[in-house]
């Protein structure tokens, strides 16, 4: 073998293969592993049966997903090593007047699409896979429709398009979504597309399946050989084992696309999503579309309490889990969340992150304090029929309700339209949660232009001493002035 040289081969769907030398191949190996975030606490760690990390290249079957090969030419450039490239990449090349034709003509969409949704379209197109970065209300759905119509005009008569979702509500949504999309065509959703959630049966002769991950990430290769293109709705919450174990038995699929809000704090690692679908493709923020007023205008209220000495000296340096078990049982702080959520005008949305011991409370106080609003109560024992009809409901009917959600069940993908207030009962510093759950409010409607948002944290610090869900908010801040999002911060006293 040529000294210095690296040989990329096709292998299948999911990797390729590369040869080089035994020196060079353990360098690669070592430059593409990674330890994976709080890996120490992970079963298989304390089990002693894995070491924390992942590795991108095998040595012994020199294989490396098809995904990074640009990252490869990277690594060999930089080390003056010779790549030799002998993987061949299909691509679907088309103008933005075409697509647009194809989409508002062929398609028949009831509407134009955006700039941005056209540009989205195209790369994909282009590079055949790819990771498409976009936040809420960019339109993903349409991106998904267009893509998955072109493909299945191309695929051939006994191939199939998978689509994956990471909710159960997700499933009925993008069902709806292509509903309005298709509504005046011929073409069909209930003929074409078959949905998998719930137990419902596996196998279809329909070309279309959309499925969550929970659903079919148990399956072997088999159910997936016949599927050629694949889509990864908001794939950054797909667990990581359960992502990679359904992405590479898609041996065969060689069009792959993922979609998600955000990478920052996810819980895969950007190099593993993005050797799994194809490179990063940053379609456009949130703070361009208020600009080009596409969404909601954004003001945010970050509500700061503080308690008295004794309930600072209870808390004083007590544990994360602790501390919130403190916070969300604190009767004062769960009265003026009622009392606020009461006085807010317009449809308003309660997040909170406990059932049992959060949701279940604030839904009985809120009804309580709000005889005369509509009060909605969602969490994942809530059915998927009934989360639907409710959020039809928020959208088309009423004008002054309370929706109490688990952030499981309402932060990601739920497009409801007629949110005016969100209220974040329950402390997160997570860069997907925080922004996913703002993306809940700040799709536009004919009967508002505006979303308020009330960031409610705990000031429990003691002396030097800074409490946990304090620097939560901390991190929420800098996630804020990172979007440009206008924020104010008031301090307010709470007793007892």
């Amino acid at each position: 073998m040529e000294t210095n040289l690296i040989t990329i081969k096709p292998y299948d769907s999911v990797y390729v293969k590369v040869e080089c030398e035994r020196s060079i191949a353990k360098e690669l190996s070592e430059f593409f592993t990674f330890k994976v975030p709080n890996y120490q606490y992970t079963p298989a760690y304390k089990n002693k049966v894995w070491d924390g990390q992942i590795r991108l290249y095998n040595v012994h079957t020199q294989t490396f997903y098809r995904g990074l090969i640009s990252y490869l030419a990277d690594f060999a450039n930089e080390r003056n090593y010779n790549l030799k490239n002998n993987v061949e990449m299909v691509s679907h090349s088309i103008s933005d007047d075409s697509l647009r034709k194809y989409i508002t003509e062929h398609l028949k969409v009831p509407f134009e699409p955006y700039d941005h949704q056209v540009e989205a379209i195209k790369h994909a197109l282009e590079e055949q896979r790819t990771l498409l970065v976009s936040p809420t209300g960019s339109g993903k759905s349409l991106i998904i429709y267009t893509l998955m119509r072109y493909y299945l005009d191309q695929l051939p008569p006994d191939k199939k398009i998978l689509i994956i979702v990471p909710t159960t509500s997700l499933v009925s949504q993008m069902m709806s979504d292509f509903s309005d999309y298709a509504e005046n065509s011929d073409w069909n959703v209930e003929d074409n597309c078959h949905y998998i959630m719930s137990g419902q049966e596996k196998t279809t002769d329909k070309k279309i399946v959309i499925s969550t991950w929970q659903s079919i990430h148990r399956e072997n290769e088999k159910f997936f050989r016949d599927f050629h293109c694949v889509f990864g709705d908001e794939c950054h919450l797909f667990k990581a084992k359960s992502l990679t174990g359904i992405m590479t038995k898609l041996k065969s699929c060689d069009y792959r696309v993922g979609t998600t809000g955000t990478l920052d704090g996810t819980q895969t690692h950007k190099l593993v999503i993005e050797g799994l679908f194809g490179l990063v493709k940053k379609v456009t923020t949130t703070k361009k579309l208020m600009d080009k007023d596409l969404l909601s205008r954004l003001k945010i209220d970050c509500l700061v309490l503080s308690y008295d000495n004794e309930s600072v000296k209870q808390t004083k340096k007590a544990k994360y889990i602790d501390e919130i078990k403190w916070i969300i049982n604190n009767e004062k702080r769960n009265e003026f969340i009622a009392n606020l959520s009461c006085k807010l005008r317009g449809n308003t949305l309660l997040l909170f992150n406990y059932v049992k011991e959060h949701g279940f409370p604030l839904h009985d106080l809120v009804k309580e304090h709000c005889p005369d609003k509509d009060i909605y109560f969602i969490h994942g024992g809530t059915d998927v029929k009934q989360r639907e009809e409710i959020r039809k409901h928020i959208d088309n009917v009423n004008r002054d309700s309370v929706l109490i959600a688990s952030y499981g069940t309402c932060s990601t993908g739920i497009n409801i339209k007629n949110i005016n207030n969100i209220i974040f009962a329950s402390p997160s510093r997570s860069v997907i949660r925080v922004l996913q759950s703002i993306g809940r409010g700040l799709r536009k409607s004919n009967t508002k232009d505006k979303v308020r948002l009330f960031d409610i944290s705990d000031d429990l610090r003691y002396m030097k001493y800074v409490n946990h869900t304090y620097r939560h908010m901390q991190e929420r801040t800098k996630i804020y002035n990172n979007e440009r999002f206008d924020h104010t911060h008031k301090n307010l006293k709470l007793e007892g």
